[in-house]
């Protein structure tokens, strides 16, 4: 009989932890659905470009092939700048919070403030690029997807080249989408 009681005990005991396992799957499971609702949210053009100090960017953007094209494919703002991958957009998503601190200080809100930081913004974006091995580039361009009977003799030549030598694209595409900054002269 002692038996008999144990087993009811440990019986009931099961059910407020499975209960309790179960809510805190729901939980996390709401959770992560809507952190995913914020990153697209504010993966959105529109959102990104609602800064003040972003309209630089956009207007240079507006006159890249990225932009507008024969294709109609448009690249946004974060399919260059932001991971696909969850956990490296999350730490580009916590990263960006400086933006928003520059955009409220106000560190880059008019055309000459924006110009004195070019240079290290652009360094800041191109170190990160090559940290990642072109990554967001490489979403869209793949050397294995080009056709190089489509490109010139000499873009076929240097992505060949480029493969061979493990470059990142940005290291001979920096200022494809921006303009490039120059670089400042030392003292």
């Amino acid at each position: 009989m002692a038996d008999s009681i144990q087993i009811v005990e440990s019986g009931t005991r099961k059910r407020p932890s499975l209960i309790i396992i179960l809510l805190i799957f729901l939980a996390g499971f709401v959770s992560f659905g809507a952190m995913n609702s914020f990153f697209a949210y504010t993966n959105r053009m529109e959102f990104c470009i609602s800064c003040h100090s972003m309209q630089t960017n956009f207007e240079e953007y507006k006159e890249t092939i990225h932009y507008r094209n024969r294709s109609g494919v448009q690249a946004t703002c974060a399919d260059c700048h932001v991971p696909k991958e969850f956990l490296p957009k999350l730490a580009a998503k916590i990263m960006a919070a400086k933006d928003v601190y520059h955009e409220l200080m106000g560190t880059v809100d008019t055309p000459e403030k924006y110009e004195q930081h070019r240079w290290s913004m652009a360094n800041r974006v191109w170190d990160k690029m090559r940290a990642s091995n072109s990554r967001e580039c490489r979403s869209c361009h793949d050397f294995t997807n080009m056709d190089p009977d489509l490109q010139s003799k000499m873009a076929t030549r240097k992505h060949a080249k480029a493969q061979e030598e493990g470059q990142n694209c940005i290291d001979c595409h920096a200022g494809i989408a921006h303009e490039e900054p120059t670089e400042p002269e030392t003292e």
